[in-house]
């Protein structure tokens, strides 16, 4: 792998490493699912570009994944953080 390539592989894995333990932070261990305001996750310096994966569900809704923990926009101050079942 290419010095430029790993480089940028480190940076964007430790940016979903925190973005995880921000979510995980918030929602806690024993809940599936928290309403939060947006900026509680931006002032824990959430990057909301950095994510593993995203699903539309049937009724349009974007879901941004961090491996097993989601946020969906729930409103323009509020986000829906949950865990994948």
């Amino acid at each position: 792998m290419r010095y430029a390539t790993k480089k940028a592989a480190i940076e964007i894995n430790g940016f979903l490493k925190r973005n995880y333990a921000i979510l995980w932070e918030l929602l806690g261990e024993n809940k599936t699912q928290i309403k939060v305001y947006r900026n509680a996750v931006e002032k824990k310096k959430f990057h909301f570009k950095y994510h593993t994966h995203i699903h539309v569900n049937s009724k349009g809704k974007t879901y941004y994944y961090v491996y097993d923990l989601a946020w969906m926009e729930f409103s323009d101050d509020e986000i829906l953080i949950l865990r994948k079942k």
